[in-house]
């Protein structure tokens, strides 16, 4: 089975644990994190509206996922969801999304072979210091000993979290639900 074909309804799905209800309306931290492209960003310095989807870990073809990963709720579909907000990249951006970033604790060299794999025309941000996390109370998980962030998306307006969708399910459909929010909101940017 590739890491992109799924039958959600073989999937745990995640419940909505409240642990996402403090961040719509708070600042982004002054996190500086490695880039899968070039220079590290300062999430809370970019102005426009961002959209920022964190995400427990990627999956590598040569490299078997945690034991029981299917059955941790939240936990499986990373590589969808990359691939999701990949496929509709120009449509967020025609909807005016200025930025776009992946997030995970995982090393940027690990985010990199993912990044590059999977044609992301966006960086992937690393948090393997935890240190973003940490300022959001973003909520999270363990699996095989490695604590990890759970899925969720931002949608940041000039540095301030504006919309947070939480719990994410299916991953494959999170790009379309941030469009859609933004289609719905339009007129809030003019």
């Amino acid at each position: 089975m590739s890491l992109l074909d799924v039958d959600w309804t073989l999937i745990p799905e995640p419940a909505d644990d409240g642990k996402a209800d403090h961040l719509e309306g708070a600042a982004l931290p002054d996190a500086t994190l490695p880039s899968t492209q070039g220079p590290a960003i300062k999430l809370s310095d970019l102005r426009g509206i961002t959209v920022i989807y964190v995400y427990p870990m990627t999956g590598r073809p040569d490299r078997d996922l945690p034991d029981g990963w299917n059955d941790i709720p939240g936990a499986r579909g990373c590589t969808p969801q990359s691939c999701a907000f990949r496929d509709h990249y120009a449509e967020l951006r025609d909807y005016g999304v200025d930025h776009l970033f992946g997030l995970s604790t995982q090393d940027t060299d690990y985010q990199a072979e993912a990044a590059a794999r999977l044609h992301l025309p966006f960086p992937l941000l690393s948090d393997a210091d935890l240190g973003f996390g940490k300022a959001l109370e973003l909520p999270g998980m363990e699996a095989d000993g490695n604590y990890l962030h759970k899925r969720l998306t931002m949608i940041v307006r000039d540095g301030v979290i504006a919309k947070v969708f939480y719990p994410v399910f299916p991953p494959d459909q999170d790009a379309a639900n941030v469009i859609e929010w933004m289609r719905e909101h339009a007129q809030d940017r003019a």
